[in-house]
Protein backbone atom coordinates (compact mmCIF):
# COMPACT_ATOMS: atom_id res chain seq x y z
CA UNK A 1 0.00 0.00 0.00
CA UNK A 2 1.61 3.16 -0.82
CA UNK A 3 0.88 6.53 1.35
CA UNK A 4 -1.69 7.95 -0.04
CA UNK A 5 -3.80 5.07 -0.04
CA UNK A 6 -2.87 4.80 3.61
CA UNK A 7 -3.92 8.30 4.56
CA UNK A 8 -6.68 8.40 2.41
CA UNK A 9 -8.25 4.95 4.09
CA UNK A 10 -7.55 6.33 8.08
CA UNK A 11 -9.27 10.05 6.42
CA UNK A 12 -12.49 8.18 4.87
CA UNK A 13 -12.69 5.67 8.01
CA UNK A 14 -12.08 8.91 10.72
CA UNK A 15 -14.10 10.70 8.57
CA UNK A 16 -11.64 13.89 8.13
CA UNK A 17 -9.48 15.21 5.82
CA UNK A 18 -6.08 14.09 4.87
CA UNK A 19 -4.21 16.71 6.81
CA UNK A 20 -5.73 15.47 10.02
CA UNK A 21 -5.03 12.21 8.91
CA UNK A 22 -1.70 12.17 8.94
CA UNK A 23 -1.54 13.83 11.96
CA UNK A 24 -3.91 11.15 13.53
CA UNK A 25 -1.48 8.43 12.06
CA UNK A 26 1.92 9.85 12.94
CA UNK A 27 0.33 10.11 16.90
CA UNK A 28 -0.80 6.63 16.81
CA UNK A 29 2.47 5.29 15.24
CA UNK A 30 4.99 7.21 16.76
CA UNK A 31 2.65 5.75 20.25
CA UNK A 32 3.30 2.48 18.87
CA UNK A 33 6.85 2.76 18.06
CA UNK A 34 7.32 3.54 22.03
CA UNK A 35 5.56 0.48 22.95
CA UNK A 36 7.89 -1.61 20.94
CA UNK A 37 11.21 -1.90 20.94
CA UNK A 38 13.76 -0.95 18.40
CA UNK A 39 14.00 -4.06 16.30
CA UNK A 40 10.47 -4.52 16.47
CA UNK A 41 9.93 -1.21 15.44
CA UNK A 42 12.31 -1.22 12.29
CA UNK A 43 10.51 -5.00 11.31
CA UNK A 44 7.24 -2.87 10.96
CA UNK A 45 9.32 0.32 9.35
CA UNK A 46 10.36 -1.70 6.71
CA UNK A 47 6.70 -2.66 5.58
CA UNK A 48 5.27 1.03 5.87
CA UNK A 49 5.47 3.62 2.92
CA UNK A 50 8.71 5.34 3.28
CA UNK A 51 6.75 8.54 5.01
CA UNK A 52 5.13 6.49 7.57
CA UNK A 53 8.49 5.82 8.94
CA UNK A 54 9.73 8.60 10.56
CA UNK A 55 6.99 8.16 13.19
CA UNK A 56 8.39 5.07 13.65
CA UNK A 57 12.10 5.93 14.04
CA UNK A 58 13.17 4.59 17.29
CA UNK A 59 15.27 7.63 19.40
CA UNK A 60 18.14 6.29 20.82
CA UNK A 61 18.49 4.35 23.60
CA UNK A 62 14.72 2.71 22.71
CA UNK A 63 16.13 -0.81 22.42
CA UNK A 64 13.83 -1.27 25.01
CA UNK A 65 10.22 -1.30 24.78
CA UNK A 66 7.90 1.19 27.61
CA UNK A 67 5.62 -0.97 29.21
CA UNK A 68 2.28 0.52 29.51
CA UNK A 69 -1.14 -0.42 29.21
CA UNK A 70 -3.56 0.08 26.16
CA UNK A 71 -5.57 3.27 28.27
CA UNK A 72 -2.01 5.11 28.45
CA UNK A 73 -1.66 4.10 25.03
CA UNK A 74 -4.82 5.53 24.32
CA UNK A 75 -4.32 8.62 26.70
CA UNK A 76 -0.83 9.19 24.63
CA UNK A 77 -1.94 9.29 21.16
CA UNK A 78 -5.27 11.56 22.50
CA UNK A 79 -2.36 13.91 23.74
CA UNK A 80 -0.20 13.77 20.57
CA UNK A 81 -3.35 14.35 18.38
CA UNK A 82 -5.20 16.44 20.27
CA UNK A 83 -8.38 14.00 20.73
CA UNK A 84 -10.48 13.66 23.86
CA UNK A 85 -9.78 9.69 24.57
CA UNK A 86 -12.98 8.08 23.03
CA UNK A 87 -12.02 9.72 19.64
CA UNK A 88 -8.46 8.68 20.26
CA UNK A 89 -9.48 4.75 20.80
CA UNK A 90 -11.66 4.91 17.55
CA UNK A 91 -8.43 6.59 15.41
CA UNK A 92 -6.38 3.67 17.17
CA UNK A 93 -8.08 0.56 15.95
CA UNK A 94 -8.60 2.47 12.43
CA UNK A 95 -4.90 3.46 12.20
CA UNK A 96 -4.12 -0.30 13.15
CA UNK A 97 -6.62 -1.66 10.37
CA UNK A 98 -4.83 -0.10 8.30
CA UNK A 99 -1.44 -1.47 9.44
CA UNK A 100 -2.76 -4.45 8.70
CA UNK A 101 -3.78 -4.23 5.43
CA UNK A 102 -0.71 -2.48 4.75
CA UNK A 103 2.25 -5.21 6.18
CA UNK A 104 2.12 -9.00 5.67
CA UNK A 105 -0.24 -10.48 7.58
CA UNK A 106 2.28 -12.27 10.01
CA UNK A 107 4.34 -9.12 10.45
CA UNK A 108 1.13 -7.87 12.01
CA UNK A 109 0.19 -11.33 13.66
CA UNK A 110 3.77 -10.78 15.70
CA UNK A 111 3.15 -7.13 16.37
CA UNK A 112 -0.18 -8.01 18.09
CA UNK A 113 1.08 -11.10 19.99
CA UNK A 114 3.96 -8.81 21.39
CA UNK A 115 0.85 -6.53 22.72
CA UNK A 116 -0.62 -7.33 26.59
CA UNK A 117 -4.44 -8.81 26.84
CA UNK A 118 -5.60 -5.36 27.23
CA UNK A 119 -4.65 -4.42 23.91
CA UNK A 120 -7.30 -6.51 22.60
CA UNK A 121 -10.37 -4.04 22.06
CA UNK A 122 -8.36 -2.10 19.75
CA UNK A 123 -6.69 -4.56 18.06
CA UNK A 124 -9.77 -7.00 17.14
CA UNK A 125 -11.25 -4.44 14.99
CA UNK A 126 -8.25 -4.60 12.87
CA UNK A 127 -8.61 -8.00 12.47
CA UNK A 128 -12.19 -7.97 11.14
CA UNK A 129 -12.87 -6.93 7.11
CA UNK A 130 -14.16 -3.93 6.33
CA UNK A 131 -13.87 -2.61 9.91
CA UNK A 132 -16.60 -0.58 11.15
CA UNK A 133 -16.38 3.52 10.44
CA UNK A 134 -15.79 5.81 14.16
CA UNK A 135 -16.95 9.24 14.48
CA UNK A 136 -15.78 11.88 13.05
CA UNK A 137 -11.86 12.75 14.80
Amino acid sequence: MNYDTFVDQVARRVRTDPERAVVLVHATLATLAERLTGGEVLDLATQLPAPLRLALRPGPGTEAAEQFGAAEFVARVARRAELDEPAARDVVRVVFGTVHEAVSGGEFDGLVTRLPRDYRDLVEPALAPGMAAPRRA
